[in-house]
C-alpha cells in the first residue's frame, strides 16, 4: 500500500484564503473511510460532523461521526436556519451545520464536509467558490461488491442503492474534481487530496467563501448519502 505524506502541507502559502472542500459520491464509495483515515493522519483539515436523526450505530460514537438528534430537534435547526442544507435519506434526515462551517472557515482553517450529490448541487448553488470532489469506486460490479459486504442492505436496498448510484455518476460535471476509488487504495485516494488542495493553494486568484446571513439555506431532494 502507497505511504502517503503530508509534510508538504505545511510548506503551503498561510496567507491563503481558507477553503471548503465539499466531498460526495455514490453510497459504498469510501467517503468515512476516507475522512477516518485523514484523521488518523493528521490531515490539517476542519471535519464537519453532520447532523442527523438516523439511528446510531454500534460502531459509531455521537458527536464524532455524528451528531445524532430527534426530528423534533431537527426540525427546529431547520425553521431556525441552523443547517446549510439538508436532505431526508431513505427516511432519515441530515444536515450540514452551518455555524460550524462558519466558524472555522473564520478562523482560517480549510473545512471539509460530506454529503450526498443533491447535497452537493446545493452548496454549489450557494457557495460555488467551494471546492467539490467527487469519490466513485472504479466500476459498478465494484460497487456492488462494496454494499454487499457492508451486510446492511436488504436485496431491495441493495438494489435501490446501485440503481440510484449509477443516476448520480452521471452528476460529474456538477464537481471540479473526481478522484478513484479502488478498494485497496485509501492511500492514493488521500494523496490525490492532498493534491487537490496543494493546487488549490497554488492560484493566482484564490477562492474566497462568504457565508450569507441565516435563513438562507435551501433544501436538497431526497437522495443517497
Amino acid at each position: 500500500m502507497q505511504k502517503t505524506s503530508y509534510e508538504s502541507w505545511d510548506r503551503l502559502n498561510p496567507a491563503t484564503k481558507p477553503l471548503l472542500l465539499v466531498i460526495s459520491g455514490p453510497s459504498g464509495a469510501g467517503k468515512d473511510a476516507v475522512l477516518t483515515r485523514m484523521k488518523q493522519l493528521g490531515c490539517p483539515l476542519h471535519y464537519i460532523v453532520t447532523v442527523t436523526t438516523r439511528p446510531q450505530r454500534s460502531n459509531e460514537r455521537a458527536n464524532v461521526d455524528y451528531h445524532f438528534v430527534s426530528g423534533e430537534s431537527f426540525q427546529k435547526m431547520i425553521e431556525h436556519g441552523e443547517l446549510l442544507e439538508w436532505a431526508n435519506v431513505y427516511g432519515n434526515w441530515y444536515g450540514v451545520p452551518k455555524q460550524s462551517v462558519k466558524e472555522a472557515l473564520e478562523k482560517g482553517q480549510d473545512t471539509i464536509v460530506k454529503v450526498d450529490i443533491q447535497g452537493a448541487a446545493t452548496i454549489r448553488k450557494l457557495l460555488p467558490q467551494a471546492v467539490f470532489i467527487f469519490l466513485v469506486p472504479p466500476s459498478m460490479p465494484e460497487l456492488a461488491t462494496r454494499l454487499k459486504q457492508r451486510n446492511t442492505e436488504s436485496t431491495a436496498s441493495l438494489a435501490l442503492r446501485l440503481k440510484t448510484a449509477e443516476e448520480e455518476v452521471k452528476k460529474i460535471p456538477l464537481f471540479d474534481f473526481v478522484v478513484i476509488s479502488k478498494q485497496d487504495g485509501i492511500d492514493q485516494v488521500i494523496s490525490d487530496i492532498s493534491a487537490i488542495i496543494t493546487a488549490e493553494k497554488c492560484r493566482v486568484t484564490p477562492r474566497e467563501i462568504k457565508l450569507q446571513a441565516p435563513n438562507y439555506s435551501k433544501p436538497s431532494s431526497e437522495a443517497n448519502r
